[in-house]
């Protein structure tokens, strides 16, 4: 009597994560599209597929979608493939877009990129559309002149990706910082390189808390005719708790300091400080809704404050 045991074809990845024999080797060095026959002398009758029948050389495990993609990603780990090289991350690159107004700065549409480059490193790219028309060459300017920030840095994850330590470089390109060009006695026309932004943000968030500081110095790289340069330092600190994965709220504090006048009769001065709290919503694929308010603190500020934030991430 002839036992005759005929195998299904079986792609080689699957293959693999079926069956665990020796005897299996030879087979996966053929074609996967080849079935595998297994003779035995006995009828020919067929036998149906068991730990028993097979015997003890052999152990069965269901084929799932799981032991394949494993399969696939063992397959893929000892060829090498998907950067799995020194100095890789598999970590994909991010980009974040923000919607932004307050009352003193208007709105101010942002944007930022991450670019992976090591497991623990970014290179970060960003930028800020400034529309108040203040801060060009006045309320009667046409909108070809509005200052315009652009910058370049790092952000290093640290603590498992829980703290985000961001140092940037950026530029403007106005009149705020320079007070723009003179021509023909008039101040017309703004400057590119109008001045040069380094800023620090640190972000820290864990399934209970988050927080935030930014710290930044606009520094006036041009003038007019040496009487029209303004440097301000920024800064802002907030810390919250997630009271859901959607839900979260805080105090902020914010602070704007003019610390270089030379316009005549000029002087450096506070432009507002302030304090209050936030509210944020999150949803998943980075979707966010901030809003911010609070009253200023001391004198000669520029009165309540409140912003609104909303954001995107790709």
């Amino acid at each position: 009597m002839k036992t005759r045991f005929n195998l299904a074809v079986i792609p080689a990845i699957a293959a693999a994560s079926v069956f665990a024999s020796p005897a299996m080797a030879a087979a996966e060095a053929g074609s996967a599209d080849d079935a595998v026959v297994a003779e035995a002398s006995s009828s020919d009758d067929a036998v149906s597929f068991s730990s028993g029948a097979l015997g003890a050389d052999y152990t069965i495990a269901p084929v799932t979608m799981q032991s394949v993609a494993k399969a696939d990603s063992i397959a893929l780990a000892q060829a090498g493939s998907g950067g799995g090289g020194a100095g890789s991350t598999s970590r994909s690159p991010t980009y974040t877009v923000t919607l932004n107004q307050d009352s003193f700065f208007g709105f101010n549409p942002s944007f930022n990129g991450l670019i992976p480059v090591s497991d623990t490193m970014d290179v970060s790219f960003y930028g800020t559309f400034w529309t108040k028309p203040a801060f060009g060459l006045g309320q009667g300017n046409t909108g070809d002149d509005l200052w315009t920030e652009f910058g370049v840095g790092v952000n290093f994850n640290l603590m498992d990706g829980k703290l985000k330590v961001k140092p940037q470089i950026g530029i403007t390109n106005g009149s705020l910082l320079s007070g723009g060009e003179i021509v023909g006695g008039a101040t017309r026309g703004a400057r590119f390189l109008d001045g040069v932004v380094p800023s620090l943000t640190v972000n820290y968030s864990d399934a209970t808390f988050e927080a935030e500081y930014y710290g930044g110095y606009y520094a006036a790289l041009r003038q007019r005719n040496g009487n029209a340069a303004l440097d301000f330092a920024h800064t802002w600190l907030n810390f919250g708790y997630k009271a859901t994965s959607n839900l979260s709220f805080g105090p902020h504090y914010e602070l704007l300091y003019n610390t270089r006048n030379t316009y005549p009769g000029g002087e450096s001065a506070k432009t507002y400080e302030w304090l209050g709290g936030y509210l944020q919503f999150s949803l998943p694929k980075g979707f966010f809704a901030r809003f911010t308010g609070g009253s200023s603190l001391g004198d000669g500020d520029t009165g309540d404050f409140y912003k609104m934030s909303v954001g995107m991430s790709f």
